[in-house]
């Protein structure tokens, strides 16, 4: 019994007090009879036995128990007759190691996204959260509730509420790290002496963090929108849908700044292939100068070493005349190089 407790976490309020903290599982069925009671119930890590009773105690379906634990489950919305199911993902990133100097020749690693998913249960006087250990503290929601205990009167769903109103906070923090990381990008891009391997590794993980971030992201305007539209039919309090519809103007702004800066970093990717394609031309034009300067000498000193009889054979006149046909045309085609920007 011990086992179960350490991952289990209760509260109960009536009238928006909170009235009891900690109380056992065993008691959630009862007061959810209790038409002035409001519960929540978080499973942190549950075992096969905790899904096993809370599925038991609430009467939930064994698929959509299931997709509470999977991990490898997709941001949705399901309504059932006693319940509606949510499942979506909090986002945070992982520090990592950023380039000091640019022109290190060491690869650094870009911060990466983190997911944590949390499945929410939301009851008619009641919400159940079922999520993992690492990834999403759920004491600043908890804190939110605190704060805004007023809206709890309104029912299960305030709760629900402040869960994805603390989410929808994470996703912004994360963008906001994502747009400052890619302003780093575009300033290396231009950056002398700038890594290239470093920079392209960077890139590539910040494009795969994105494609990860829009699959959790893009989605939770479905969700916010499903809530609602369910709160409309079931007739829930008209005051917390201001509530709600302020939430659903944050998820937009989230998935908008989230698809520009898929643009950007697409941007930062295809520009840091044309540069490099623009220095590797002026690298093949310096070659190719260079080339044709030193294949002056060559031509002059390989005609003065035939062994035919011409003008300065055997004379000091035609050493004379081979430097300064040498001199001449070294000096021509490297100011012509210069001024071409060749050199």
């Amino acid at each position: 019994m011990s086992k179960v407790q350490s991952h289990v976490r209760t509260r109960l309020w009536r009238g928006g007090r909170l009235v009891e903290e900690d109380f056992p599982l065993e008691r959630v069925s009862d007061l959810l009879d209790d038409e002035e009671a409001l519960i929540w119930v978080d499973l942190c890590d549950p075992d096969g036995k905790l899904i096993a009773k809370l599925a038991e105690e609430l009467e939930l379906a064994p698929q959509i128990v299931e997709d509470a634990v999977n991990k490898l489950a997709r941001v949705r919305v399901a309504r059932e007759s006693a319940y509606t199911f949510v499942t979506v993902f909090a986002t945070s990133m992982e520090p990592g190691d950023v380039d000091q100097e640019i022109d290190s020749d060491e690869i650094a690693s870009s911060p990466r996204l983190r997911l944590a998913q949390v499945s929410t249960f939301l009851l008619r006087r009641g919400l159940v959260t079922v999520r993992h250990a690492t990834g999403f503290d759920m004491d600043e929601v908890v804190s939110r509730w605190d704060e805004n205990a007023d809206l709890l009167r309104y029912g299960p769903g305030a709760l629900l509420h402040g869960l994805l109103d603390a989410i929808v906070d994470g996703h912004f923090d994360t963008v906001q790290d994502l747009d400052d990381q890619i302003e780093t990008l575009e300033d290396l891009l231009f950056a002398e002496g700038a890594p290239d391997r470093s920079l392209q590794r960077r890139t590539y993980l910040m494009r795969k963090d994105l494609v990860e971030l829009r699959r959790v992201v893009l989605p939770m305007r479905e969700v916010i929108g499903s809530i609602l539209r369910v709160r409309r039919e079931l007739n829930s309090p008209r005051d917390l849908d201001v509530w709600w519809e302020d939430l659903y103007d944050h998820v937009q702004r989230v998935s908008e700044w989230t698809e520009s800066l898929r643009d950007m970093i697409t941007s930062v990717f295809e520009t840091n292939l044309s540069l490099q394609d623009a220095r590797l031309n002026v690298v093949m034009k310096k070659l190719t100068g260079w080339a044709a300067i030193i294949a002056v000498p060559t031509a002059v000193t390989g005609w003065f070493g035939q062994n035919l009889p011409f003008p300065g054979f055997g004379d000091r006149s035609g050493l004379i005349l081979s430097l300064s046909v040498i001199v001449a045309t070294v000096l021509i085609l490297f100011l012509l190089f210069r001024r071409r920007g060749w050199i």
